[in-house]
């Protein structure tokens, strides 16, 4: 348990197209109403989000109690680059369009009740997932992530999603992989597997894949369950591969992926580990619905790196 007394809010009025302001607004008057300190954080660009997340932490006589992203993955994911390993909570207010590392965690949607949980005090530690790759943001240190990273076809869809103004919604994945199907499929992978359960170590896999989905939960996007599997704290990263298939195929595995249904398909696969390391040609990757770079990289499981404010 954590008493809090002050917190940082993180905002960006972006997230979930502008939900993000009005979720900010309605959380720093709970957290007054309830005598809590709140030092607003809201940068003009994610670059900017991360120093004032980094100064806030560095503050020797205002430290927040906990940091509290008030928006969707893709905020939480910024914050986290600064946040993690310093020891410091996390709080979430779901506000942004996907908000699947908030539902993993039981955390409600409605403002006033997640900010409840998080002037209760309880935390949890859970695993994050590390991006190593000379073309990460975050260059030559790990680049942190919470929920899935997507590579191949997966990654294009989320960049197209991001880019798109309508629809909104968790919908606006389904209408960027219909655009992205015809962009091209599948492409030569090389996956090597470390600290797995199942395969010895060193295990190397080599398909060509229409998509990659590495997964520290179950589902991003919005509820699409594409690691259905994973879990917050097993130290481990859980792996999907989709391999080749036709576009009508994959047309028809759209619908069950977008409303959450577990995929049932030959050409699916799923591994398990502790780290993993991904090649494929002109790859693009994407963590938490951020860029994260391209391949080749290797995505590492950090048990217990974040604690996160629970109900």
């Amino acid at each position: 348990m954590t008493e809090i007394r002050s917190v940082a809010l993180v905002t960006n009025p972006m997230s979930g197209h502008g939900r993000g302001l009005e979720v900010g607004a309605a959380a720093v008057a709970r957290f007054t109403t309830h005598g809590v300190r709140v030092r607003e954080l809201c940068g003009n660009s994610a670059a900017d989000t991360a120093s004032l997340v980094r100064a806030a932490l560095a503050d020797p006589d205002h430290r927040p109690d906990a940091v509290v992203s008030a928006g969707g993955d893709g905020l939480t994911c910024v914050v986290l680059q600064e946040l993690a390993g310093t020891g410091v909570p996390l709080g979430l207010v779901p506000g942004g369009t996907g908000n699947d590392l908030a539902r993993q965690l039981g955390i409600p949607d409605e403002t006033d009740a997640a900010v409840d949980v998080v002037l209760g005090g309880k935390t949890q530690a859970i695993d994050l997932g590390t991006v190593e790759s000379t073309t990460a943001p975050t260059g030559s240190d790990p680049f942190w992530f919470a929920t899935v990273t997507g590579t191949g076809l997966d990654a294009r869809v989320t960049l197209r999603a991001n880019a798109l103004r309508w629809p909104k919604g968790a919908s606006r994945y389904t209408v960027a992989a219909l655009i992205e199907l015809f962009n091209g499929l599948a492409v030569p992978y090389r996956i090597e597997l470390t600290g797995s359960p199942d395969h010895p170590d060193g295990t190397v896999i080599e398909n060509p894949a229409i998509m990659v989905a590495v997964g520290n939960t179950k589902t991003y996007g919005g509820g699409m369950l594409i690691c259905p599997d994973a879990i917050l704290d097993d130290g481990l990263l859980d792996l999907t591969v989709v391999g080749s298939m036709s576009r009508l195929e994959m047309l028809k595995m759209l619908p069950s992926l977008s409303s959450g249904k577990r995929i049932d398909h030959p050409a699916v696969t799923q591994y398990r580990a502790a780290a993993i390391t991904l090649s494929a040609p002109g790859a693009p990757a994407t963590a938490d619905g951020e860029p994260a770079g391209v391949l080749p990289a290797t995505f590492r499981a950090v048990p217990g790196a974040q604690r996160v404010l629970v109900p």
